[in-house]
C-alpha cells in the first residue's frame, strides 16, 4: 500500500504558503502554515484537525477567515499552533466579528490554541457558543519539543529567527503499516475501517493476545482474531515518513543548524527559497534564505527530496534560477553552504 500521509503545497511557489497533509484512507488532514487557501476543496478544509502556523505575517495567516467560516456551526474541534504572541493575534482575529447569533448554534465548535515558547506552551479554548470568548485561564505546560504525539506520529516544532519569532516543523510517523491485499484476500476477509483500529493497536503496542473483530458479510458473523496472529499473515512494518517545513527564515548558522536538527534523514523538505544567490545581501537583510542556502540545507539534512516554495516576485519570470541553483547546491556543486 502507498504512503500514510499524501503532502502538497497548496499554491504556486509565488503564492502564500501553506502545505496540506492528507492522512491517507482516513478523512484527516493537518495543515502547515495558513496563507491563501481558496485553492483548497471545502471538503478538504473539513477534514482539517491541526494547523501548524509559523507566524502571523499576513501571507501566513490570511487564509484563518477561510477556515473559521467553514467550520463555524459544525460539530468541530480544532487545534491551532502558533510561536510567542500567537494568543494574542488569534484572539485579535476572533473579535474583529461580531458573534451574537453563535448563541443559538447546537453544534459544538471549539478552537483550542497552543502558543510555543522554547521553553513552555500556553493553551487557550475559545468555544464559538460564547463568542469565541477565552473559556477559563491560560495554561501552561513545559515544552519539550512535542507539539504533538499520538498513536503512530509525532510533530515537533524548534524556534527559528525571521527578524520576528517563527517555528520550523516536522512530522514524523514512527513506522509505516502495509496491509498485504493478497493476505486479505487469502484468508476470505475484506478491508474496512477495522483496519484503522488493528493499525492503532499495533502504534500502541498493545499485547499480542488482543482480539481484533472484523466485521462479517451482511448476513454473517464477526471473526475474531488476535493481534499477533494478523501482524503476522497480513501486515508488514516499514520505516515510517518523515516530513519538514520550514519557510521564512533567516540563513544564520544558529537557524541552520536547528532545521538540521529538526530534518536529519527527512524524506520530503519543503523549504523556502526567497531569492537568488546573487541577490543574497537582499535575503539577509529580509531574513530569508536564498535558493542557494535552501538547496544546500536541504543536502546537509540529508534529505531524499526537497520542495521549493515562497519565492520572490522578482523572479516572476525566470523561476528556473531558482530551481537550478537549489539543485546545484543539493548536489554540492555550489558555493553556498549551511553556514550563512
Amino acid at each position: 500500500m502507498g504512503p500514510s500521509f499524501l503532502p502538497r503545497l497548496v499554491n504556486g511557489p509565488f503564492d502564500d504558503p501553506a502545505l496540506f497533509v492528507q492522512f491517507r484512507h482516513r478523512n484527516r488532514a493537518i495543515l502547515f502554515d495558513l496563507g491563501d487557501v481558496a485553492a483548497l476543496a471545502s471538503r478538504d478544509i473539513l477534514k482539517i484537525t491541526h494547523i501548524f502556523v509559523t507566524h502571523t505575517h499576513m501571507d501566513h495567516f490570511t487564509g484563518f477567515d477561510r477556515i473559521l467560516r467553514l467550520m463555524l456551526g459544525r460539530d468541530k474541534e480544532l487545534v491551532l499552533v502558533g510561536p510567542q504572541g500567537f494568543l494574542s493575534n488569534l484572539s485579535g482575529k476572533l473579535s474583529a466579528y461580531c458573534w451574537n447569533l453563535v448563541e443559538n448554534y447546537t453544534n459544538r465548535f471549539i478552537l483550542h490554541a497552543i502558543e510555543l515558547h522554547p521553553d513552555r506552551a500556553r493553551c487557550c479554548c475559545y468555544p464559538c457558543h460564547k463568542g469565541f470568548r477565552p473559556d477559563g485561564e491560560i495554561r501552561e505546560t513545559p515544552f519539550d519539543g512535542t507539539v504533538l504525539s499520538e498513536g503512530g506520529l509525532t510533530v515537533n516544532a524548534v524556534h527559528l529567527d525571521h527578524g520576528t519569532p517563527v517555528l520550523a516543523f516536522a512530522l514524523h510517523e514512527r513506522f509505516h503499516i502495509h496491509i498485504l491485499k493478497t493476505a486479505l484476500d487469502r484468508l476470505g476477509i475484506a478491508p474496512g475501517p477495522w483496519l484503522n483500529r488493528l493499525k492503532t493497536l499495533l502504534y500502541e503496542s498493545a499485547d499480542p493476545q488482543t482480539v481484533v473483530e472484523i466485521p462479517g458479510p451482511p448476513s454473517g458473523k464477526p471473526r475474531h482474531l488476535k493481534l499477533g496472529e494478523l501482524t503476522d499473515s497480513i501486515v508488514r512494518i516499514s520505516p515510517g515518513v518523515h516530513i519538514a517545513y520550514v519557510a521564512d527564515i533567516a540563513g544564520s548558522p544558529a537557524n541552520l543548524q536547528k532545521v538540521i536538527a529538526l530534518a536529519e534523514g527527512v524524506d520530503h523538505l519543503f523549504v523556502e527559497a526567497a531569492f537568488a544567490d546573487r541577490h543574497r545581501e537582499i535575503a539577509r537583510r529580509k531574513h530569508h534564505l536564498t535558493a542557494g542556502q535552501a538547496g544546500a540545507l536541504a543536502r546537509s539534512c540529508g534529505a531524499k527530496q526537497y520542495h521549493l516554495f515562497h519565492f520572490s516576485p522578482r523572479y516572476t519570470d525566470c523561476p528556473e534560477i531558482l530551481e537550478a541553483e537549489a539543485l546545484a547546491a543539493f548536489q554540492g556543486h555550489h558555493a553556498t553552504s549551511t553556514q550563512g
